[in-house]
């Protein structure tokens, strides 16, 4: 039976965040292996934030992302692999590299008010033979019709797909619906969906996605992602196929790997914990929970006031750096007010 959308597991990218860039090349192996015999048809390996993205700012990867890369198409027998790119952190060099290792498809990413910023990199994919993805991030912070018209952009340089990133995890289901529901009426292209769970509707929004047409749909397994977590590949799988949508994945097959490949390395992937509920809430980069939750240690504040400050400051992706700005603010907002209950009394 011929898949209903395509799936791709982004485990070995997005779930780069929550091991703080850690992935092992033997790790990269057994998940890989295990995707790949399930059936997951691509498979994303990069950094977190991408090619290139192993820096001060984001994190420094404990392997090479391309002996990464390089271990992921050894193992997949099947499953395209992918990369993500953001302009501007990954360079051309990375991205031809990347193509000489294997990889199938590229991804580029941008701030989904900013896709002007990727025609040469759709471009230069293209000109790899690259299928090639527009990646619309933080897009709940825009509406459907301002979304359509970077979606067209990106369109128009060559994407062969658009995708409604919803980074923050921080949209409802009629949100999700309602962006999916805009791009497929518009585009000639294909339409996707990348979900993040901090509202706990990963799952639901993808369906719903589903409805309004979406041809491609991410998961990571168990969920394993930036903040709360990405939509968990294994119940993605099974609620489709419970609900008689082919998914193209072994339901069963996909559920082991997650049990035993992917869980322990983080055991306690998919609890929404305040500060991974609060990213959805504020609609906050997911990416930035584990750098605030460092701030918070090591300025004596709370992770909750940060994430509440940056979401008021509406921050985006790349702006990392503003996480210890408010965290100092914070801390030396707290010692003045302690300076002048002291001097009250």
């Amino acid at each position: 039976m011929t898949a209903a959308f395509r799936l791709t597991d982004s485990t070995l990218r997005d779930g780069s965040h929550a091991l703080a860039h850690q992935f092992t090349e033997e790790q990269v192996r057994a998940v890989v292996r295990g995707l790949d015999a399930a059936g997951v048809p691509v498979i994303e390996v990069s950094h977190g934030d991408g090619l290139g993205g192993s820096s001060f700012n984001y994190g420094f990867s404990r392997t090479d992302e391309k002996a990464l890369l390089r271990a992921a198409v050894e193992e997949a027998q099947h499953a395209k692999i992918a990369v993500l790119m953001l302009p501007g952190i990954g360079i051309k060099e990375d991205l031809v590299e990347a193509a000489e290792i294997g990889a199938k498809v590229a991804r580029i990413a941008t701030h989904c008010t900013e896709a002007d910023i990727a025609p040469q990199h759709i471009a230069l994919a293209k000109e790899l033979g690259m299928e090639t993805v527009g990646f619309l991030m933080m897009s709940h912070m825009i509406g459907p019709d301002e979304l359509l018209e970077q979606a067209k952009l990106m369109e128009s340089y060559g994407a062969d797909c658009v995708y409604v990133v919803d980074s923050a995890g921080a949209m409802t289901i009629d949100d999700a619906r309602r962006r999916v529901a805009m791009l497929k009426s518009n585009l000639g292209c294909q339409v996707g969906l990348h979900a993040h769970n901090n509202l706990s509707l990963a799952v639901a929004n993808s369906m719903a996605a589903f409805e309004e047409g979406v041809d491609q749909i991410d998961g990571c397994t168990t969920g394993l992602g930036a903040g709360a977590g990405n939509c968990p590949t294994e119940i993605l799988v099974a609620a489709f196929e419970k609900s008689g949508v082919a998914t193209g994945v072994d339901p069963l097959a996909v559920m082991d790997v997650a049990q035993e490949v992917v869980r322990p390395l983080q055991p306690l992937q998919g609890v929404i914990d305040r500060d991974g509920l609060l990213l959805g809430y504020a609609g906050i980069y997911g990416s930035f929970l584990l750098h605030a939750k460092r701030a918070a240690e090591r300025f004596g504040v709370d992770s909750k006031d940060i994430l509440l400050e940056l979401g008021r400051r509406k921050v985006v992706g790349g702006q990392e750096d503003m996480i210890i700005d408010v965290a100092v603010e914070l801390e030396r907002q707290a010692a003045q007010a302690m300076a002048e209950r002291i001097q009250d009394h």
